[in-house]
């Protein structure tokens, strides 16, 4: 049986990057098919908003949406398009693996692999009671973790431990200073870990935590934490294995799940075709195992793996000098 997935074609490079990765989507021959929609600039300009009710409607009718990266325009009036999509739909979990790849520019070419799994509706990012003093003086923000928040998205991390064979879940927190946030976190993180026996499980405080992955990231399996905590810290993980053209996330809830390039539109080099189409491939790994097809997202990893170690027409960040639809053809070509 088909599958109809929406394909959120994105500004800048993401109209470059879309097009590799349905490239290679379409050899893998999953049986999935694309129906187009519009958000972000282009979005603007066609139907006069970000984020059209069109598009909306079809991530609802579809549940699965593959998405490029969107610019969200600077100034009043503009909030994230990837936030909001995250609200509509309660994408509670974003889930960023870091995983090392070979002939990289990375501090660790071997030994990381690891999954962020953060908390994306609450905490800092809520927007919630924003103040600003008449005089100009003083911010205000509220901060606002849940119960059900925090089991919510420990359990998934729990679970995803148990289905992907991991041993090891680290819940990172502030506790010991933001005592009734960070503190509620981690006491419910502390009552669904001893659900879990199978699953080892540690705490760390979020500074401590940032050095040990410097320091020695093969320690880590699974990460979960907070809405700020997990932004910061993915990111820095990204960093470790050779930066964001190397970073997928998966943006999963209830009712539907978004899979993204997490970089920018990188505006610069857009139409120039030198944008690295890995980080879109590697979410598109995260919605073949979400789909069910797990042996098209292992073939997928596998063939960017071999392409990257035989240095085949790679783009110019990795050092090749190919360009983002051959490096995508030397990839489908070791399917």
């Amino acid at each position: 049986m088909t599958q109809t997935i929406t394909v959120i074609r994105g500004d800048g490079i993401g109209p470059e990057i879309m097009d590799a990765a349905l490239y290679v989507l379409d050899a893998l021959k999953t049986g999935l098919t694309y129906e187009e929609a519009d958000a972000g600039l282009v979005a603007l300009e066609k139907h006069g908003e970000l984020l059209p009710q069109a598009t909306l409607d079809s991530i609802r009718r579809n549940r699965v949406a593959l998405k490029s990266p969107l610019t969200t325009p600077v100034g009043e009036g503009f909030s994230s398009i990837n936030v909001e999509l995250r609200k509509r739909f309660d994408l509670y979990a974003n889930v960023r693996p870091a995983k090392s790849f070979p002939n990289t520019k990375s501090r660790f070419p071997s030994g990381v692999d690891l999954i962020t799994v953060r908390e994306n509706t609450e905490g800092a990012y809520i927007g919630e009671g924003q103040q600003l003093s008449p005089d100009g003086e003083t911010a205000v923000l509220t901060q606002k973790v849940t119960r059900r928040g925090s089991e919510r998205i420990v359990r998934y991390a729990f679970d995803l431990a148990r289905a992907t064979g991991r041993k090891k879940v680290t819940v990172v927190h502030k506790a010991n200073i933001l005592k009734s946030t960070s503190g509620l976190f981690l006491k419910v993180a502390r009552e669904v870990a001893a659900q879990y026996p199978d699953i080892q499980c540690n705490e760390l405080i979020v500074d401590n935590c940032c050095m040990q992955l410097v320091m020695k990231p093969e320690q880590f399996d699974i990460i979960v934490t907070t809405n700020l905590f997990g932004d910061i810290i993915s990111d820095l993980c990204a960093g470790l294995v050779g930066g964001l053209g190397l970073a997928p996330g998966a943006n999963i809830g209830t009712e539907a799940a978004i899979f993204e390039a997490v970089h920018g539109s990188a505006p610069d080099i857009a139409g120039k075709g030198i944008a690295n189409p890995c980080a879109l491939l590697l979410g598109v790994g995260q919605m073949l195992d979400h789909v069910g097809q797990p042996d098209n997202a292992n073939r997928l990893r596998d063939a960017i793996v071999a392409t990257l170690e035989a240095k085949d027409a790679l783009t110019p960040d990795l050092g090749g000098t190919g360009t983002t639809m051959s490096f995508a053809q030397a990839i489908a070509s070791r399917l």
